[in-house]
């Protein structure tokens, strides 16, 4: 979800104080807007990444079960479900910055009261699973203003590269966040990880604050948000292709979510050597996103969602290595494979968003989009421990990987999705031609 190029430096020349002449040190692409939303975004990736494994490790470190580590990502999930759809009529309304630093503020306060549990060595359960819900809300407003956001920050010939070095920020963030962040809580433990993470929301909020937007068109008069949303779904119905993909990750996030934030920590405690090389796991999985970025700058498909939704196969590969459960080195490699293959999908997956839904009605769309992958989510992760219980956690993670698989499959007969072709120079938002995505995964909060 990254495009390579960020290197590549402007050959306008700027005057010194004492008249000399030198290279400019920042991309003629790389103005305020972007700057501060892709600092912003490493520094709230890094935190995230972290986070993510400290509070499966907070659950299970208090006693809890693999249900209760399902009922606190449950609980983040639900309302993140529950408000993405006002979060992206709200996003199309109001200032899409004030809405991510309002979000960015509720997450840093969570997080805060979050690590303060953990660290007085009083956290129950309950109090988990309602501050993880306030994450979630948070993460609901911020997701669909973020997309459209950064949309709005780049223009220009130069604006794949702008996009390219911005997923190839997060996904270094990501990265380094995954494998700092496990190897904390095995040094320190998730408390401080989570306070980190709190640090990290703020600072992402205060750079945020200072984004210029004086350059965006006023938006017409609302006449409400009923209406936006019934806007917004028309545009999703009207596009099989749109509404084919979301239905295949309806059920395909469900079951990576559940057999990353349930399974596969417990796997790790029981045969990997706990948290150390979970977060290996994971930040290979994060490497892989580069390469994959690298891969797509290399090569342009014409069939952008045949191209996307074969890449989907591979997402079956992490459940089964689990379920084996195969030695730490395999389990990396395969998820530096599948971190290539989600890349792909997603630099697809946004070309063919950027491509065909008007900028006006982006969050709105995007909002959807999150929405339908996203809505059995919260079924599955509270379902997972059962769902051990009942049939075993090897049966549990074969199940994810043949759901993954017999989906990808049924969406390839969809005509739309094998036939929809890029479009150069008149896609809105990719006026060179140029691969442009913000990616289909959990955007940087």
């Amino acid at each position: 979800m990254a495009h390579p190029g960020a290197a590549v430096l402007t050959t306008d020349r700027a005057d010194d104080r004492d008249g000399t002449r030198r290279p400019r040190r920042r991309p003629d692409w790389a103005g305020r807007n972007y700057t501060l939303l892709t600092t912003a975004a490493v520094v709230a990736n890094l935190g995230s990444a972290g986070s993510l494994i400290a509070a499966a490790f907070a659950v299970l470190g208090t006693g809890g079960s693999a249900t209760d580590v399902g009922l606190v990502a449950t609980a983040r999930t639900i309302p993140l479900v529950v408000f993405l759809l006002i979060g992206g009529a709200v996003a199309d309304r109001l200032p899409r910055h004030r809405v991510m630093v309002a979000a960015n503020a509720l997450n840093c306060v969570s997080q805060g009261a979050f690590a303060l549990l953990v660290l007085s060595g009083e956290a129950r359960l309950w109090q988990m699973a309602v501050l993880a819900a306030l994450g979630g809300t948070g993460q609901a407003f911020f997701a669909p203003a973020s997309e459209g956001m950064v949309l709005s920050s780049v223009s220009g010939e130069h604006s794949g590269r702008a996009f390219a070095f911005f997923r190839m920020s997060m996904n270094g963030a990501n990265i380094g966040g995954a494998a700092l962040g496990g190897a904390l809580v095995a040094a320190v433990g998730p408390g401080w990880v989570l306070a980190i993470d709190a640090a990290a929301f703020a600072v992402a909020g205060a750079l945020r604050a200072f984004l210029d937007v004086g350059h965006i068109p006023e938006r017409a008069p609302a006449a409400g948000l009923l209406k936006d949303l019934r806007d917004g779904w028309r545009e999703v119905v009207s596009r099989p292709w749109l509404w084919a993909v979301v239905g295949q990750f309806a059920v395909v996030n469900a079951v990576v979510v559940a057999a990353e934030a349930v399974y596969g920590p417990m796997v790790a405690e029981e045969h990997l050597g706990g948290p150390r090389p979970w977060g290996l796991a994971l930040a290979a999985f994060g490497a892989g996103t580069v390469g994959g970025a690298l891969l797509m700058m290399r090569v342009r498909p014409r069939r952008i969602l045949l191209t996307g939704v074969l890449c989907v196969f591979p997402l079956a590969l992490p459940s089964a290595a689990l379920a084996v459960p195969v030695p730490v080195t395999a389990l990396v490699l395969v998820m530096f494979g599948t971190g290539i293959a989600v890349e792909v999908f997603g630099v697809m997956w946004m070309m063919a968003l950027h491509q065909e839904i008007p900028e006006e009605k982006f969050s709105r769309v995007s909002s959807y989009d999150w929405f339908g992958s996203l809505a059995i989510t919260p079924l599955a992760t509270a379902l997972a421990g059962p769902v051990q219980d009942l049939i075993g956690r090897t049966a549990a993670l074969w199940g994810c990987s043949a759901l993954i698989a017999l989906l990808t499959a049924a969406v390839l007969c969809v005509p739309d999705v094998r036939r929809l072709t890029r479009r150069s120079g008149d896609a809105p938002g990719s006026p060179d031609g140029e691969p442009e995505e913000l990616g289909k995964a959990a955007p940087a909060t």
